[in-house]
C-alpha cells in the first residue's frame, strides 16, 4: 500500500493513465448503465403508481416518490453493483494478465513503481467516474419517470388546449355510481359512448365520482362532454363537461 500512494515519478504520465482509466471505467460502462436505468425507472414508476392510488394523495405523488427513491437510494446502489461487477472484473483480469505475461516484472526491472503506475490512477479515476455515471443513470431514470407519468397528461391536456377532442351530447344512460369506498369504477353512456372513471385511479381527465361530489349524478342528465380516447385500458378520458338544458 505504501508503494501505491507515493507521489508519481512522472505526473504527466499519471494524468494520461488516469484519463484512460476514466474512459475504461466510465464510458465503457455507460451502455449497460443506461439499459438498466430504463428498466429500473419504468418498473419503479409502475409499482409506485399501483401502490399510491389514493384520493388523499396528490396526482404528482407517483413522480415525486419515484424520483426521490431513485436519486437517494436506487441510483447509487445499483450503480455500485454495476461498477463492482463490470469494472472490478475488468481491473482484475487486466492486472492478472499483466502478471502472467510478466509485464509487471518488466516494469520493476526498468525501475518503475508498478503498483503506483497501475493502481493509483484507477483509484483516483473511480470517484470521478462514479459521479459522472451516477449523473447519467439519475438523469435517464428521471426522464423515464417523466415520460411514463406525463404522457397521458400532455396528450389529454394538449388535445383540450388545441381543441382536438371528440364531443358527444345527450342524456346520461346506464349510470352506475361508484361506492364511497371505491372497489368499482363509476360508468355511464351518452349516445353509445362509454365512460368509466374513479377517484382512486389517477388520470389527467375528469374522475370525480358522485359519491365524492361529482357533477354527474344519474340517468336523465343532459350533458355535453368532450373526451379523448387514450388506450384500451383507460378508454375515453373526459376533458370537458357542460350541463345543458334538454332540447324542447
Amino acid at each position: 500500500m505504501g508503494r501505491v500512494f507515493r507521489a508519481p515519478d512522472r505526473w504527466r504520465m499519471f494524468w494520461r493513465q488516469m484519463s484512460k482509466e476514466m474512459e475504461k471505467q466510465g464510458l465503457e460502462s455507460i451502455l449497460i448503465t443506461l439499459i438498466v436505468s430504463v428498466f429500473m425507472g419504468a418498473i419503479m414508476t409502475l409499482q409506485t403508481k399501483l401502490n399510491t392510488e389514493n384520493p388523499l394523495l396528490p396526482a404528482y405523488s407517483t413522480g415525486l416518490v419515484t424520483r426521490d427513491c431513485i436519486l437517494l437510494e436506487f441510483s447509487s446502489t445499483i450503480l455500485c453493483l454495476l461498477l463492482a461487477g463490470k469494472v472490478g472484473s475488468n481491473i482484475a483480469s487486466e492486472i492478472g494478465t499483466m502478471r502472467i505475461t510478466e509485464q509487471i516484472d518488466a516494469m520493476e526491472i526498468m525501475g518503475v513503481n508498478s503498483a503506483n503506475y497501475l493502481i493509483l490512477p484507477k483509484i483516483v479515476a473511480f470517484p470521478r467516474t462514479a459521479c459522472i455515471t451516477f449523473g447519467c443513470i439519475a438523469a435517464v431514470v428521471v426522464v423515464i419517470v417523466f415520460l411514463f407519468q406525463g404522457h397521458m397528461y400532455f396528450k389529454t391536456v394538449g388535445a383540450y388546449q388545441r381543441g382536438q377532442y371528440e364531443v358527444v351530447e345527450g342524456y346520461v344512460e346506464n349510470f352506475d355510481p361508484m361506492p364511497y369506498g371505491g372497489h368499482t369504477n363509476e360508468s355511464f353512456e351518452i349516445n353509445g359512448v362509454y365512460f368509466e372513471y374513479s377517484d382512486y385511479n389517477v388520470t389527467s381527465g375528469y374522475r370525480n365520482t358522485k359519491s365524492h361530489g361529482g357533477v354527474i349524478t344519474g340517468d336523465g342528465q343532459y350533458l355535453k362532454i368532450g373526451y379523448v380516447y387514450y388506450n384500451s385500458t383507460y378508454g375515453n378520458i373526459i376533458v370537458y363537461i357542460e350541463e345543458l338544458s334538454p332540447p324542447s
